[in-house]
C-alpha cells in the first residue's frame, strides 16, 4: 500500500518522541511542546492505510536555515522505500535553505548522496553522578527577570538563525532549569538543564570563556536530580571535552554534524553544549 505524508499536529509529536525513546535517543520530558514552538508544522508523519509507520522533522528557522531530525521508520516497515519518501518530503520542505543535521556516523555516505558534507563530530558525554566543585555566582533566568530579547540575542551568536519562540518555551518548560552568568558588558554564559526519560541533559551551554562555561556547568550539575547527566559537545571544542572529562563524564554516543549548502560559521570554541541533536 502507498505511503501518505502529512504534518503532525503539535499534540502528535509525542509519538515521535516515543519512537525516539525506543531507539535509545533519550528525549526530554517536555520536548514535544518545545519542538512544536520551533516550527508547529515541522514534524512529518508517514502513514499507510491510516497507520503511523515513520516520521521525520524538517524544522524551518527564519528564511534561510533548516534542520532535519527524528528520521525514524518503525521496524517492519523498513527497506520498502518509505523512509526515502519521508526524506524527500523533508528536503522539499526545506528547499532553498542551508540544512543541518546530526546523523548517525555510519550513515554519512548516504547523507553525502543528498548533498551533505561533514563539518565535525559531536560527542555525547555522560556520567551517573558527575562531580565538580559547585559555583554560586550564576543567576536563575526566571528570578533575574532577564528580558527574552537579551537571552535571544546571546543565543543567536551560537546558532545559525533566530529562534526566540523556541527559546521562550525551552526556558519556561516544566522541570527545565536555566542559568545565566552576568558580566559587566552583558551575559557571559547561558545554560539549561532539562529532565529526560533517563536522567538529565545540559543544553545549550554557551559561554564566552572556558571559565564562564565551567561556572554555569558546575551550577547546573548542582541542580541536577539523582541520575545520569549528559552533555553533547562539538568535538573541536577541546576545552568543553576537558571540562566534561574532569567531571567524570565519558563518551556514550556520537553524531556527524553535516550541512547541505554553505555551513554556518559558528564559534565552536564557545559552544560547550549543543541544544539538541534533533533540532540543532
Amino acid at each position: 500500500m502507498s505511503l501518505t505524508i502529512r504534518s503532525m499536529a503539535p499534540d502528535e509529536i509525542s509519538l515521535a518522541l516515543d519512537w525516539a525513546a525506543a531507539e535509545g535517543w533519550n528525549p526530554g520530558l517536555a520536548d514535544a511542546e518545545c519542538f512544536a514552538a520551533a516550527d508547529p508544522a515541522g514534524f512529518l508523519l508517514g502513514e499507510i492505510a491510516g497507520e503511523a509507520v515513520g516520521c521525520i522533522s524538517a524544522t524551518r528557522y527564519g528564511t534561510d536555515f533548516g534542520f532535519i531530525g527524528f528520521y525514524i521508520m518503525r521496524p517492519g516497515f523498513r527497506g520498502m522505500g518509505h523512509g526515502m519518501a519521508l526524506w524527500r518530503a523533508a528536503m522539499a520542505r526545506l528547499e532553498g535553505r542551508v540544512i543541518g543535521l546530526d546523523g548517525v556516523v555510519a550513515q554519512q555516505a548516504n547523507y553525502r548522496k543528498s548533498g551533505f558534507a561533514l563539518l565535525h563530530r559531536n560527542i555525547r558525554y555522560g556520567a551517573a553522578a558527575p562531580l565538580i566543585p559547585p559555583f554560586k555566582g550564576t543567576v536563575p533566568i526566571a528570578a533575574a527577570s532577564l528580558p527574552l530579547s537579551q537571552l535571544a540575542a546571546f543565543d543567536q551568536r551560537f546558532f545559525p538563525a533566530a529562534r526566540e519562540g523556541f527559546l521562550r518555551q525551552w526556558l519556561a518548560a516544566p522541570g527545565h532549569i536555566g542559568l545565566a552568568l552576568p558580566g559587566k558588558d552583558g551575559l557571559q554564559a547561558l545554560g539549561v538543564l532539562r529532565p529526560c526519560r533517563e536522567g538529565s541533559k545540559i543544553g545549550p551551554l554557551f559561554a564566552e570563556t572556558p571559565e564562564a562555561a565551567r561556572k554555569v556547568f558546575a551550577a547546573l550539575l548542582a541542580e541536577a536530580p539523582a541520575g545520569p547527566v549528559f552533555l553533547d559537545v562539538p568535538e573541536p571544542n577541546a576545552a568543553a571535552i576537558a571540562m566534561a572529562r574532569e567531571a567524570g563524564m565519558t563518551p556514550a554516543f556520537e553524531t556527524a554534524r553535516m550541512y547541505a549548502g554553505k555551513a554556518p560559521d559558528l564559534p565552536l570554541a564557545q559552544i560547550y553544549g549543543i541544544t539538541s541533536f534533533e533540532l540543532g
